[in-house]
């Protein structure tokens, strides 16, 4: 065979062998944050998964198991959903071990922001959420910012559309860095980030098939992003963990990593040693998920809410693999 028949040979492997695994590695601190769709999946994580989360950042999200498997209530954003109902149904969870004991929650640290503009996740919803976080979390230890005239969008100070805007890829320069305050707020004082416009770290894909076999099947991709800032890439010791969830239609189908580049954690991580985890979603049409939305009313999976459920077992497979769990 000739050199050049070889190249080609060696290329056609590579692109059949896809995404590398995702590297093992020894990070920490691990929390969790997720726009619309993924800010409904970050609640149910964290609920899930407590005792090995610090705190969690919800944009455009709602409380706990408020659309109790029906597609109705999510279509309704879960707007005036019973949090008194929804906090016994976690403390009755809890005792029974399909999630972490609510005595976790308590030390967490939770970031919330609902746009004054938002028609698709209105405000009512995020104070839903507010109410559910007082009764297993101490006041001091939440935010909730709720004073911008933001629409539908990942809320950045230098990139997306206009902030009263809904289209996509759903990013909106609203001169205020929703990435930068959730970070802050979980994680106290951090360094000054770097240059958003010149990322020194690396957005690698990586195959999620490996945490769940058949993904697309079950609404997630093949094919998911993590970024591995500068001082983590030889095994990640002393390095953070922030998973980043993002919403519908921002999937990696639709937008490539549009999300993963511009949402605003990058240049966070890049100077203060966060590795950021991308799971990706997958549409399943023309039903039931044509939007790639994240299971968090039970499309896929009736058990979506608890430890058991698919994609947040993935999920968590994923971090295990990055803290070395």
């Amino acid at each position: 065979m000739t050199i050049a028949g070889c190249t080609l040979t060696l290329a056609a492997a590579q692109a059949v062998a896809g995404p590398a695994p995702l590297p093992a590695m020894k990070a920490q601190q691990v929390s969790i944050s997720g726009l619309s769709s993924g800010a409904f999946m970050a609640v149910q994580y964290q609920v899930a998964y407590s005792g090995s989360v610090v705190g969690a950042g919800i944009i455009a999200g709602g409380s706990y198991y408020c659309a109790q498997g029906s597609m109705m209530n999510a279509i309704g954003s879960c707007k005036g959903a019973d949090v008194g109902e929804l906090a016994a149904v976690t403390r009755k969870r809890a005792e029974a071990g399909q999630v972490d004991p609510v005595a976790k929650l308590a030390s967490h640290r939770v970031w919330m922001f609902s746009g004054t503009l938002d028609k698709l996740v209105p405000p009512a919803a995020m104070a839903d959420l507010a109410k559910y976080y007082a009764a297993f979390i101490p006041a001091a230890q939440l935010q909730y910012k709720n004073d911008l005239a933001a629409g539908h969008a990942m809320p950045t100070d230098s990139y997306g559309n206009k902030c009263d805007a809904l289209a996509a890829p759903f990013i909106s320069n609203c001169g205020f860095d929703a990435a930068g305050g959730l970070l802050q707020w979980i994680y106290g004082p951090l360094k000054a980030r770097a240059d958003n416009a010149a990322p020194a770290g690396k957005l690698q894909e990586f195959d999620q098939s490996e945490f769940l076999p058949s993904p697309t099947t079950h609404g997630m991709a093949n094919t998911g992003y993590v970024y591995i800032p500068p001082g983590c890439e030889t095994g990640g010791a002393g390095c953070k963990l922030h998973i980043a969830l993002h919403g519908c239609m921002q999937d990696i189908g639709t937008l490539k990593d549009t999300y993963a580049r511009h949402a605003g954690y990058n240049a966070w991580a890049d100077t203060n040693r966060i590795v950021v985890l991308y799971p990706q979603t997958a549409a399943i049409s023309p039903m039931p998920n044509p939007k790639a939305c994240w299971d968090w009313w039970g499309y896929d999976d009736p058990d979506y809410s608890v430890q058991g459920g698919r994609q947040l077992r993935a999920i968590k497979r994923m971090a295990d693999r990055l803290t070395g769990a």
